[in-house]
């Protein structure tokens, strides 16, 4: 165990720099050839072989054969892409990017496997079997990078894998989970009410809208108090709600709703929808509009292998800290 720590102490600094380096030239979702050619080359100066690939220009896999015989496949993941944010922080390894920035720790994530894949390269002698290192794209958007790659193969032979995400609430040095359901799912939709705009002074010769999309809003919210019992209830957020042109006296001629259903249960995940879809027509029919309900591909809910979580919380035991797994009560 200390041999292992001062191998992981050895490679901060390096952490550090490489995290740096990826903060200040940060890439949005499935633009990230940049930070996947940097790790790439990271990865072929590493102190053991391994057998590296790139199943989309933008990704890179890379695979480490262990020395001590015949075992099963282990594979670890971190994702790499940014928001399409403006980084106001002042750091000096601030983002030379205009409107991008690593706001959400992809960037930590990525140097944090790189220290993996070293230390575990200076100890594969002791390593059976093989352990696979994924620097996933597209984590940020749906349909993500993640269903591209198993749709490649990436998680074919392998056992269990890990991930993990940084978390300003958790205390530095700690490391929480917990076993089965540990985030929500997310279906995101868009809706569209078609009315018929005019005059604000004449709002009887019109078919208004904005007056249906703020009914459709309300009536909604009675999913998650009237229709889906207290135990699953999930989240309906409605995020983005776009009319008009800015004119005091028009009424436009349709609306745009944007929003989000998270959901810890996949039944409900399954069933509501079809309620948001019913909402959305009845109240629109109700005031002669007409209506358009889309919804992107679902992630699913993240449930975590009890298995693997036993894994986790007695590795985090015995190599970081007796007390540094926090285990969760909650999702």
């Amino acid at each position: 165990m200390s041999f292992i720590h001062t191998l992981i102490t050895a490679v901060q600094p390096e952490v550090v720099q490489w995290r740096r380096y990826i903060h200040e030239n940060p890439c949005l979702s499935h633009e990230e050839q940049p930070t996947a050619d940097y790790v790439a080359d990271i990865l072929s100066k590493m102190p053991a072989p391994l057998d590296i690939k790139r199943l989309t220009p933008t990704s890179v896999i890379a695979d480490l054969q262990g020395g001590a015989g015949e075992g099963p496949m282990y594979a670890l993941r971190a994702d790499m892409d940014a928001l399409p944010l403006q980084e106001e922080s002042g750091e000096p390894f601030s983002s030379k990017k205009p409107g991008v920035m690593h706001a959400c720790g992809h960037d930590a994530h990525t140097a944090m496997l790189l220290g993996a894949v070293k230390v575990l390269c200076q100890v594969k002698d002791k390593i059976r079997g093989t352990v696979r290192f994924i620097f996933q794209h597209a984590e940020e958007v749906i349909p993500s990078g993640a269903k591209q790659l198993v749709e490649l193969g990436v998680l074919d032979g392998v056992k269990m894998i890990f991930g993990l995400h940084v978390a300003a609430a958790i205390p530095a040095g700690k490391i929480a989970s917990r076993c089965g359901t540990l985030y929500g799912s997310c279906d995101d939709f868009d809706i569209v009410i078609k009315g018929a705009g005019g005059h604000a002074s004449q709002p009887e010769l019109c078919i208004d809208p904005i007056v249906i999309g703020a009914q459709v809003v309300t009536s909604l919210q009675t999913i998650v108090s009237r229709r889906i019992g207290a135990l699953t209830a999930p989240v309906l957020s409605v995020s983005t709600f776009h009319g008009g042109t800015g004119s005091y006296n028009v009424i436009p001629d349709s609306v745009h709703l944007r929003g989000t259903l998270r959901c810890l249960d996949r039944d409900v995940q399954a069933r509501v929808p079809r309620m948001v879809e019913e909402i959305v027509a009845g109240v629109a029919k109700a005031h002669g509009a007409q209506h358009e309900v889309t919804w992107l591909e679902p992630n699913i809910v993240t449930y975590n292998d009890p298995a693997a979580y036993e894994i986790v919380k007695s590795v985090v035991s015995e190599f970081v800290a007796a007390d540094a797994f926090v285990e969760l009560e909650h999702p």
